[in-house]
């Protein structure tokens, strides 16, 4: 027997084929995906669950290990999920490239071939292949009635759903046969395929576009900016999910009703363009959404109603502050802070924060960003004389790459030559390249001053610092030719007391585990972290509305698992505006 409709589905009563989920870091998209995807099957629909992101998480909410082929969710018939893993793409991709060669061209000529394929660009476009083949291939997906995305933060995702039109036009208009990738011949096979994803992706009777943002101020910009966006990408059949609405039913509790208030004031300031979106709430819970039977209820308004057991107020995490950490940062007179983590966990606030206390102690200091969503002006509300801010912007970084390459490399061509360079410089791959020398070059000024970085959130950064590896193994088998920024990136970014890398998480089960995970990675390419800020926590404070002491007594068993993980941990509270530098007083 079919479920009773749940509430949140009225967003999309008849929901379209392929269905969107994208927003800033942090706001829910992947617990709105997955609860969709659930009452879709529980429904009756075959549906497939797809997280672009390359940090997913899916396993984790699920409950289940995913892969790059679809795998059955267990206690959900008809509904199976998968990971597109970008690494993993990119290792079949470059045999599917590299494979009908070996045996007929020489050794020197296949190994050629691959060197070509070993850097960042290729691991981009073998994900964008998965994803256009899935998007726009309906063969591919013959076998659900519903293909769900549940997609990275919104910089990310916006790249994404720039490439069918960037490839397609890159391909339509090169004479030349090359690109960054190798020859063109073994891209033209897949034109048809993406100028399917580019058409499907604008087709509203295909494709529905979820907006997921929480009654925040800087997630409702956010959520505005990308509803903007993907009208230049010709994408109109957008929704709008608020999800995290908050009420007090305690009038006493003083936290509470600040957070009240500061999400109605976010929603009566909302921009007009998203106001007119169609839209659902979701209420504020009292727990964390992992598992199926927390996504299935995800919606009703019961569940905003917590009960809670009696419960002393969870004890205090002993640690540094932030002020500690920049007393030690200031110590050593220059160098790069980092702040990592989960999109939505509060980087670009410790960031700010970090950066603007250097400055105030009279220290030169570059706050820059390399997440192509952020936006640092409106996160700054001081600005000591000797703090400068910066953004890696993609668009200026490739133009300005260009212009270098066509001034040093094109300088002796002849016309053709210089034609066919011109072409190549065209490609989407270009942009990659002009944003990793950016990032090096940014990373080098911390010979001599302070650079402050609020990364983007995890999979892009994650794979900004493979591309550093690659291009460090590149700059090796190279005697010259590299920038010295370029040699000295991964050198910089390894040595602990010129960079510094905090990783930022929230008191909950995923941005914990994310950022532990991510703790792995950066280990493998030999880097690790300074210290763990746990923002925004109810910990310290003293709530006695229901929501918020039940989810107060679940930070504390994440709170304990980090204390068994982790040296240096800095618990801040949650703040009404932003972070302070000193803990609140519980």
């Amino acid at each position: 027997m079919l479920l009773t409709r749940p509430p949140m589905l009225t967003l999309i009563e008849q929901p379209t084929r392929v269905l969107f989920f994208t927003g800033k870091g942090g706001v829910g998209k992947t617990s709105m995906a997955c609860a969709t995807a659930i009452q879709l099957a529980d429904h009756g629909q075959r549906v497939l669950l797809v997280s672009t992101d390359p940090a997913s998480n899916l396993d984790e909410v699920l409950g289940v290990a995913l892969g790059p082929e679809p795998r059955p969710v267990p206690g959900v018939p008809g509904l199976s999920a998968l990971n597109i893993n970008p690494e993993q793409a990119a290792q079949a991709y470059r045999e599917r490239v590299v494979g009908p060669y070996r045996g007929i061209l020489p050794a020197s000529a296949v190994a050629s071939i691959e060197e070509q394929l070993s850097g960042a660009c290729t691991v981009e476009i073998a994900a964008f292949d998965e994803f256009s083949t899935l998007l726009g291939n309906p063969a591919a997906t013959a076998s659900f009635d519903h293909v769900i995305f549940d997609t990275a933060p919104t910089g990310h995702t916006l790249r994404l759903l720039e490439l069918p039109a960037a490839w397609s036009t890159f391909m339509e208009t090169n004479v030349g046969g090359t690109s960054c990738l190798g020859p063109l011949a073994g891209l033209q096979a897949q034109q048809t395929l993406y100028a399917a994803s580019n058409d499907a992706l604008r087709d509203g009777s295909q494709t529905t576009l979820v907006l997921v943002a929480r009654p925040d101020a800087s997630a409702l910009r956010e959520a505005e900016r990308t509803r903007e966006e993907l009208g230049h990408l010709g994408i109109r059949n957008v929704r709008l999910v608020m999800n995290g609405l908050f009420q007090a039913t305690d009038r006493t509790d003083a936290v509470a009703v600040v957070l009240e208030a500061r999400g109605r004031a976010a929603l009566d300031a909302m921009p007009g363009g998203l106001r007119a979106l169609p839209r659902v709430d979701i209420r504020l819970l009292p727990f964390g959404l992992v598992g199926i039977d927390s996504l299935r209820q995800l919606g009703q308004p019961a569940l905003a109603e917590a009960t809670t057991s009696p419960a002393a107020a969870p004890a205090v995490v002993a640690g540094p502050t932030l002020r500690d950490l920049v007393h030690d940062f200031a110590a050593s007179g220059h160098g790069v802070v980092m702040t990592m983590g989960k999109g939505g966990v509060g980087k670009t606030t410790v960031a700010v924060h970090i950066a603007t206390e250097l400055a105030r102690a009279g220290h030169q200091v570059l706050l820059t960003t390399t997440d192509p969503a952020a936006h640092l002006e409106a996160a700054t509300t001081e600005r000591p004389p000797t703090l400068r801010l910066a953004r890696i912007d993609p668009g200026v970084e490739t133009q300005r790459y260009a212009t270098q390459v066509l001034a040093t490399a094109g300088a002796g061509l002849d016309a053709q030559g210089r034609a066919l360079l011109e072409e190549d410089l065209r490609s989407p791959c270009t942009e990659e390249i002009a944003v990793f020398r950016a990032f090096a070059d940014t990373v080098a000024q911390g010979d001599t001053g302070f650079v402050v970085i609020d990364t983007a959130p995890t999979g892009h950064t994650l794979l900004l610092l493979d591309a550093a590896e690659a291009y460090h193994r590149e700059v090796l088998r190279k005697a010259s030719g590299s920038p010295d920024a370029v040699r000295q990136l991964l050198p910089r970014l390894r040595d602990p007391q010129f960079t510094r890398v905090l990783l930022v998480t929230l008191p909950e089960a995923t941005p914990i585990h994310e950022a532990m995970q991510l703790e792995r990675d950066l280990a493998r390419a030999d880097i690790r972290p300074f210290a763990w800020v746990v923002n925004q926590s109810l910990t310290p404070l003293q709530v006695t509305d229901p929501v918020l002491v039940s989810r107060q007594q679940h930070e504390a068993s994440h709170l304990a698992e980090l204390a068994g993980h982790a040296t240096r941990v800095v618990l801040e509270p949650w703040h009404v505006n932003a972070l302070t530098l000193e803990p609140a007083q519980a």
